[in-house]
């Protein structure tokens, strides 16, 4: 067994390969696209002539080269780039180093390692991402519209947005360069409305080939958007040991720096920062519609106005904890007796 680390650039890759017994064996510079590292390591296998075990962490396009080198190795391990940084921390850093603390790792079976979805899977979580930087833009049109009206000392109607407050608004009186302003922005809303649609009727598409979207809206306030997100980013819900695993792959829940006294801070926002908002627009919803929910929300409050942010992070939390529960063991949502 030889075992590989690659230090993955967009023109340049650096492998470095250790042997059976740990020791150097060579470290070689591929220079061009990553199609070339895969060429790389066909030539590899063929000179050393045994089994490979490949190591590289995981950046843009991990997914396509994990794809191609799987079939020339006995194991292909995508690493954490965070927490290989906390493995490694040394004032000496360059390509070189890299790739060989990564074959170290490797070799050690110490890899962090993170899940790698199929083709199809990445395509999906990518439409997902994909849709909320469009609402991220509509949003900042919407602020920009708004922020132009108050310049101008116009106060928008609360049906801005509907078809008649857009008639309403193009109808407005401005100064010349106000006006362009306007139409332009006006033209950018028209154009992320209608590409959100294409998007939206493409997500709905393929939420109709995977029943665990379906099963996640059966929660009350969980919407199409929310189930379809959670689903791509679980993939294989075996794969969480435990539910209360979700928390932490998603961000969800306070760092702790308890040596000595307990001491819990701020939740750590890891994960997918747009799976974790999602879930936090659906707790607000659940808690609304359904009486249980409502209940723990109070509960956690306590009377206090200031704890809302805390119990509705709470209650997300929560609910990714059902969800995961239920993606398990295939049943629909039922509210405790």
């Amino acid at each position: 067994m030889y075992y590989l680390g690659m230090d993955v650039h967009a023109r340049m890759t650096m492998v470095c390969v250790l042997d059976s017994n740990g020791k150097h064996v060579l470290t070689k510079k591929v220079c061009g696209v990553p199609g070339m590292v895969v060429l790389a390591v066909q030539e590899f296998k063929k000179q050393l002539r045994g089994s490979l075990s490949i190591c590289f962490e995981a950046s843009c396009g991990y997914g396509w080269l994990y794809d191609r080198l799987a079939p020339l190795a006995e194991r292909v391990v995508v690493a954490h780039p965070g927490q290989v940084r906390m493995i490694f921390r040394s004032k000496r850093k360059s390509d070189r180093i890299d790739a060989e603390k990564l074959a170290k790792l490797l070799f050690l079976n110490e890899v962090p390692p993170v899940h790698v979805p199929q083709a199809d899977g990445r395509a999906w979580r990518r439409m997902i991402e994909y849709r909320c930087r469009l609402i991220v833009k509509q949003t900042a049109v919407k602020n920009t519209l708004k922020a132009l009206l108050r310049t101008h000392g116009i106060v928008p109607p609360r049906s801005l947005w509907s078809q008649k407050g857009l008639v309403w608004l193009a109808k407005q009186d401005l100064d010349r360069f106000g006006e362009l302003e306007r139409d332009q922005l006006l033209e950018q809303l028209s154009q992320c409305r209608e590409q959100l649609k294409r998007v939206e009727k493409a997500l709905d598409e393929r939420a109709r080939r995977e029943p665990a979207v379906a099963l996640l809206q059966t929660i009350p306030g969980v919407g199409p958007r929310t189930a379809e997100a959670v689903a791509a980013y679980i993939d294989d819900p075996k794969r969480f040991h435990a539910n209360r695993a979700i928390g932490c792959y998603f961000g969800l829940v306070p760092c702790e720096d308890s040596s000595g006294p307990q001491r819990l801070g701020h939740i750590t926002k890891e994960g997918p920062g747009s799976v974790r908002r999602l879930l936090v627009q659906a707790a607000w919803q659940a808690k609304r519609r359904d009486k249980q929910w409502q209940m723990v929300f109070e509960r956690i409050v306590n009377g206090d106005p200031d704890r809302r942010k805390i119990a509705i992070v709470a209650l997300a939390h929560r609910l990714a904890r059902v969800m995961l529960a239920m993606l398990k063991n295939g049943e629909c949502y039922r509210a405790a007796a």
